[in-house]
């Protein structure tokens, strides 16, 4: 008799189990570590207008939050792929939009660049504390979260 029960959908891929809650934790900690590559490579649904960074329409569509595909993509079409502060701030918004989290770590924007093969920041904890004294992000214990004027200086 099964204890737990999970469902889980990351783009077009879903996931439902159910099992002993030890075999059932096993098991979601091997989807959750590859949970970036399932949403970068099966978006959720196509705008299917042709628009979109990659020209294809392609991008899954995420709510109010704008469109998000992959993070090379996103980086590209939000013209942050230069500037370190900018790139640490639109790699934020491409994962709380993708990951449906509320708050994220600069741990967790580090390994997306890395996961994405982009280039890596200097020093992150910097690029965060820039964006903080813009008002584009607040620090929320040892996590963070961007803000609406934040997400308004990408264009999202």
């Amino acid at each position: 008799m099964a204890d737990a029960k999970i469902d889980i959908k990351i783009g077009a891929v879903s996931f439902a189990a159910e099992g002993s809650e030890k075999w059932l934790s096993g098991e979601l900690d091997k989807v959750l570590a590859k949970a970036p590559e399932l949403a970068a490579i099966a978006p959720t649904e196509s705008t299917g207008d042709g628009s979109g960074g990659d020209g294809d329409g392609t991008h899954a569509k995420r709510g109010k939050k704008g469109k998000v595909g992959n993070l090379a993509n996103f980086l590209k079409e939000k013209s942050a792929t230069d500037n370190q502060v900018k790139k640490f701030l639109a790699t934020s918004v491409y994962l709380l939009d993708t990951t449906g989290k509320d708050r994220i770590s600069t741990k967790e924007v580090t390994l997306a660049l890395k996961n994405a093969h982009q280039t890596k920041l200097t020093n992150p904890a910097n690029c965060l504390n820039q964006n903080v004294s813009k008002g584009h992000a607040e620090k929320d214990g040892g996590s963070f979260f961007v803000t609406d004027p934040g997400r308004s200086s990408l264009g999202a």
